[in-house]
């Protein structure tokens, strides 16, 4: 089994080429889809953030108020590391059980774990190959006005609060390239599939056979 990390900063196209990967047969675990499962209504991990952060953190249905937290952590370095402490432990854990499932039903799969802080968690030596999507910072910027609707001040300020392009470049093994079109997005990603990905895990699959 070939263990892909994928990640890349906000509005550089990583939830597509994640899309993309699946369609062509990758095994995805998304750290983004396991986070909001740890802070489920009624879990320990919603607890958990309710006693840090307070009772206003929590919406009126009993679930996570995400706009209240994040003008919350968003503004305060620490506030935000006590946030990671409660989510990151919760989504390594049940990401493990997804990885060894996907092992175990198919040991010649590549299972690529999509982890938007991938490199600030100190994860990218936890994997085979780790993909980083990348796009200049102001083609993100133009995206997430475009997409979200967020002024620019609160765009720049999400950036800022990822790891700077360079120090993710640093961690990859493959950049797929993101400025252009949709289209030319798919097709870099198919190209990284065939070209590297695939053959790899049939590399590793034909090491774990041999005697």
């Amino acid at each position: 089994m070939l263990r892909v990390g994928l990640t890349g900063g906000i509005g550089s196209g990583k939830s597509e080429v994640a899309r993309r990967l699946a369609e062509l047969g990758a095994i995805l675990i998304d750290a983004d889809v396991l986070a909001r499962e740890a802070v489920a209504p009624g879990s320990e991990g919603l607890a958990a953030v309710a006693a840090a952060f307070g009772p206003g953190v929590i919406a009126d249905d009993g679930g996570l108020d995400r706009a209240a937290l994040g003008a919350v952590v968003f503004a305060d370095p620490a506030r935000r590391a006590e946030l990671n402490a409660i989510i990151h432990p919760r989504v390594r854990a049940r990401a493990a059980e997804l990885l060894a499932e996907a092992q175990a039903a198919d040991p010649r799969g590549v299972v690529v774990q999509d982890i938007p802080l991938l490199v600030e968690t100190g994860q990218a030596g936890g994997f085979d190959l780790v993909v980083v999507v990348d796009a200049p910072d102001e083609v993100r910027v133009e995206r997430l006005l475009r997409r979200s609707g967020m002024a620019e001040e609160e765009a720049r300020a999400r950036m800022a609060a990822q790891a700077s392009r360079e120090e993710r470049l640093a961690a990859a093994d493959h950049v797929v390239e993101n400025a252009g079109t949709l289209e030319e997005l798919r097709a870099a990603v198919d190209r990284l599939w065939h070209g590297v990905l695939a053959p790899a895990a049939a590399r590793t699959a034909g090491a774990g056979s041999g005697g």
